[in-house]
């Protein structure tokens, strides 16, 4: 089997020669490697993938920014900035309406060869009361041609650049939570789904509309699959009850539009998600990743495996964080074997680590994973 057919077969729940092999890589890991300040999730995992013999499962972000960031419309000026403060990187996104201004302002670490994937925390969130959400509401911009344009050009180059390497699976605008946390503070969200939940209810329907219509879209892509970041609502922070029932619905309802046409979904919670089992099961997902270890997760691959068996594929869940970095070659080698011993039985297993590949990680480890999990791989 070609890497495609391989990863393919296991997305239809089939049972492939292997089990695909597939680090998660993105900006970071890709400067790092290539030694360069500006890289791109797809051409240069193509060509990590080359290098290093895996699986490739393209994780790009086809919008960094959502659309209705990126440029003006009526009623909706943009403004970014972005500046080097001592050892920071500040970008601040000014909206302005008629009825006021809105205003979002993020921070990160200083690293010149990453600023294409940096990570930045929020200082200011845009939406921090009722008032400011019904502006954003009034006079947020519709989806234009052009945004759906540029989703199904992305599918098309994605798909061509990629061959037989893997299969293509972007990010796209959010999983619903997530996308409402990047612009409300998370435990505003918490609170007001218990104290004002008409309020709460009002703009998560909103940004499900938002997320609804992108999928739409990619629905209808040649890409093979769309990732969907699930990450802030997981078990650290709400019970499986609350999860069923102020996070489910509005997660359900965008993942069916990808479901019903087809398209399988890589769900991405790479922290504690034990109490959450139940929830992935309801959710229609077609892969969970990243089943995190501890310390970053609450999972083991053994009870995530018995748990869940044929009803979803898991990806995941190498440590790379506190082990990949930090063991010898051959101490990888055989956990990545070990690892692999455990993940394929039964096979809807995807190999990969528990989030994507750090900078400073060692080449002679990173090649140990791959050799070590390959040793293991055939069915």
């Amino acid at each position: 089997m070609t890497s495609r057919e391989r990863l393919l077969s296991v997305l239809r729940g089939e049972m492939p020669d292997r089990v695909p092999i597939s680090p998660f890589v993105q900006e970071e890991y890709l400067s790092y490697y290539f030694n360069k300040k500006n890289t791109s999730r797809l051409h240069d995992a193509i060509a990590l993938s080359k290098e290093l013999g895996f699986d490739l499962i393209t994780r790009q972000y086809i919008n960094p920014t959502p659309y209705f960031l990126q440029r003006d419309f009526e009623n909706w000026k943009v403004a970014v900035t972005k500046e080097k403060v001592e050892d920071n990187y500040i970008r601040t996104t000014t909206i302005t309406t008629p009825e006021g201004e809105l205003k979002q302002v993020e921070g990160a670490e200083y690293n010149e060869k990453i600023l294409a994937g940096i990570h930045f925390s929020t200082i200011k969130y845009m939406l921090q009361s009722q008032e400011e959400f019904e502006i954003f509401k009034k006079y947020c911009p519709k989806r234009e041609k052009q945004d759906d344009d540029h989703i199904l050009g992305s599918g098309v180059e994605a798909r061509e650049a990629i061959g037989d390497l893997g299969i293509t699976c972007p990010w796209g605008i959010g999983g619903v939570y997530n996308l409402v946390a990047t612009y409300m503070d998370v435990q505003d969200m918490l609170c007001d789904a218990l104290t004002d939940e008409e309020y709460y209810e009002d703009y998560m329907n909103f940004f499900t509309d938002m997320v609804v219509d992108e999928y739409k879209v990619l629905a209808g892509s040649e890409f093979d699959a769309v990732g969907i970041q699930g990450n802030i609502a997981n078990g650290a922070i709400m019970s499986n009850e609350y999860f069923d029932e102020f996070v489910l619905p509005y997660e359900k309802r965008a993942i069916d539009i990808l479901k019903e046409a087809g398209k399988p979904t890589v769900y991405h919670n790479c922290g504690n998600a034990k109490i959450l089992y139940p929830s992935y099961k309801k959710s229609g997902i077609t892969v969970w990743e990243t089943v995190s270890p501890k310390p970053q997760g609450d999972n083991t691959l053994e009870e995530a495996k018995e748990y869940f068996k044929d009803s979803l594929i898991l990806s995941g869940n190498f440590d790379q964080i506190n082990f990949l970095k930090t063991a010898s070659a051959d101490e990888v080698e055989k956990a990545a074997y070990e690892q692999m011993m455990t993940g394929k039985k039964g096979g809807h297993f995807i190999f990969s680590c528990s989030d994507y590949l750090e900078i400073g990680t060692p080449l002679e480890n990173v090649k140990a994973l791959i050799r070590g999990a390959s040793q293991a791989a055939k069915y």
